[in-house]
């Protein structure tokens, strides 16, 4: 067994991690004891896991665990891409967010987390074709999180969503890489248009809580866009934007907005 453990903790670092926290969690409160091994411990691998995870969370009486687990353990099985960017966003919460002291709480506790992971799920689906499925699964992934992200959105890796109260996201969103967004965001249209109508976020971008960013319009990498603000227009790379309707005020004040989570606007232009 150690020498697995080995193993595993030298070709897949986070779900070494992962599983050693468990272990630990089970140490420290026997009571949580069978969620823990049920969700990480009697799994082989994080894909593993997180189809459990999933398949736990959005199983009703219209669609049983068994088969949403069959459903995600073949989106994993085929798409590696999925497990990557899971593991991306684990650290990346580990990272910015600081109620977040272990990585086994985004696995567990995070309703973030694992919206996203149930929308990369869905995602998947919706490239295969398989569109009503994929629908299914944001329908129950809103019921469940209040998180409601149209399977045909790009995402990218490296995504921390904080609370996820109230999040939605349109069908022709872009979402770059390590982006971070509080409760109460939305990526939505302005109007009845069908066809590219949603906003693309660029890579480090901060998005305070509260903020609406509205059309097809794009947001600069590394940009910050301020709690309670309303996007209307573009906003430049590494800017800082606030109001109603937004302005830029500032520069972004720091490399990776994302990452230093710095909220705060200080002087203006």
């Amino acid at each position: 067994m150690a020498e697995t453990r080995a193993k595993v903790a030298e070709l897949d670092p986070v779900w070494a991690r992962v599983m050693r926290e468990a272990e630990e969690a089970v140490a420290n409160e026997p009571l949580l004891g069978g969620l823990v091994h049920q969700s990480v411990l009697h799994h082989p691998t994080i894909e593993r896991a997180l189809a459990y995870r999933i398949s736990l969370k959005l199983a009703s009486g219209e669609m049983s665990e068994q088969i949403l687990r069959e459903i995600a353990d073949e989106a994993y099985g085929s798409d590696p891409e999925l497990a990557l960017a899971a593991r991306a966003d684990i650290v990346a919460i580990w990272e910015r967010d600081p109620a977040c002291h272990r990585f086994l709480q985004p696995m567990l506790f995070f309703k973030g987390f694992q919206a996203v992971q149930s929308y990369r799920v869905a995602n998947w689906l919706y490239r295969q074709g398989r569109k009503d499925l994929a629908y299914f699964l944001q329908m129950r992934c809103s019921e469940v999180f209040g998180v409601d992200i149209h399977p045909a959105a790009r995402i990218g890796r490296g995504i921390m969503i904080d609370h996820a109260h109230s999040i939605v996201i349109g069908e022709t969103a872009v979402v770059g890489d390590n982006v971070s967004m509080l409760h109460s965001v939305t990526l939505g249209g302005t109007g009845k248009e069908e066809e590219d109508r949603h906003p693309k976020i660029g890579d480090g971008v901060l998005i305070g809580a509260g903020a609406k960013v509205l059309g097809n319009i794009r947001i600069g990498n590394c940009s910050r866009i301020a709690a309670g603000s309303v996007v209307l227009s573009e906003v430049p790379p590494c800017k800082t934007v606030a109001g109603v309707p937004a302005k830029i005020v500032g520069e972004a004040g720091c490399a990776q907005p994302s990452v230093s989570m710095d909220q705060l606007i200080r002087g203006g232009t």
